[in-house]
């Protein structure tokens, strides 16, 4: 399993994170079944959150044989250090454990959440306190939509944050404003030693109304290997991307791992002529309007 750096954490990640948006709605079996396939490839970065169902509830009971094995993260989406503080020390009874590697702010993707974030008395404020106590070591910020890249450029200006993971794919960086922004992150990143790290590497598009929704990704993700295969090379291509997370659908998860085990068999060209030959590849979040 290809491993990258955390940033300045230090911790030689898996390139590809086990996404636990995938357990939220399954049972603990199938929560036991996808757990045990990712630590016997060599996934050690488990990124759950306290939005995602029953992902932390079924993560709870491996926690004692494997915490000190694995790189943990969750997330917060409360907004105020009150709530924030209270989702943190429930996560933790959640994940049956008494620390976290990494804590982060989640779904800031607009400038107005960020504010939120780091007004007085907001959520980044009961990150620091969580800190300080010693229950998280580190504090990272995420994002969805087309406003991330240039949201978590903000937010890196205004606090020295360790970790951002935003949105990349093929169809994504293919818009100019995104890509623009999103190297401009990445340049910001690398200065700073900030771990960049990425979702929606797999991400076709939005689920089409009438179209029968096989997995339990809020958007279309590709399955076949071929294109999954394109879409992992296209993101691990980039060398200031620290890792991926997984889709969220365990049974996308194998597909992903075999294409990370691969990352080197296909070249640039292959990757770009299969990417660029799909129909109907979309961002995630609909039309895109102006991030300037």
């Amino acid at each position: 399993m290809l491993q990258r750096q955390v940033g300045r954490l230090g911790h030689m990640s898996s390139v590809v994170m086990f996404g636990a948006a995938s357990l939220g709605q399954v049972t603990q079996e199938e929560a036991d079944a996808s757990i045990s396939f990712a630590l016997e490839h060599g996934v050690n970065h488990f990124d759950t959150a306290a939005s995602y169902g029953d992902a932390e509830l079924r993560m709870g009971p491996w926690m004692p044989r494997v915490r000190g094995e694995i790189f943990l993260a969750t997330k917060t989406g409360e907004r105020t250090k009150e709530k924030a503080k209270e989702q943190i020390y429930r996560s933790l009874e959640r994940l049956q454990t008494d620390r976290l590697d990494l804590l982060q702010m989640h779904a800031v993707g607009t400038i107005e959440e960020l504010d939120k974030c780091t007004a007085p008395g907001g959520a980044l404020e009961a990150l620091l306190e969580a800190k300080d106590e010693g229950v998280i070591k580190a504090i990272g910020i995420t994002g969805h939509g087309h406003q991330a890249p240039v949201t978590h450029l903000e937010a890196l200006r205004r606090f020295p944050f360790d970790t951002v993971l935003l949105p990349l794919n093929y169809h994504l960086y293919s818009l100019p404003e995104y890509r623009e922004a999103f190297d401009a992150l990445l340049e910001e990143a690398g200065r700073q030693n900030t771990a960049l790290r990425v979702i929606k590497a797999i991400a076709k598009g939005p689920w089409g109304e009438e179209q029968d929704r096989a997995y339990a990704t809020w958007y279309e993700p590709f399955d076949r290997q071929e294109i999954i295969d394109a879409c992992v090379h296209f993101v691990l291509s980039f060398k200031g991307v620290a890792g991926f997370a997984s889709a969220g659908d365990i049974h996308l998860f194998p597909k992903i791992v075999d294409a990370v085990e691969r990352y080197g068999s296909m070249s640039d060209e292959e990757a770009q002529r299969v990417l660029s030959a799909i129909n109907g590849y979309r961002s995630p979040f609909g039309a895109p309007t102006s991030i300037a």
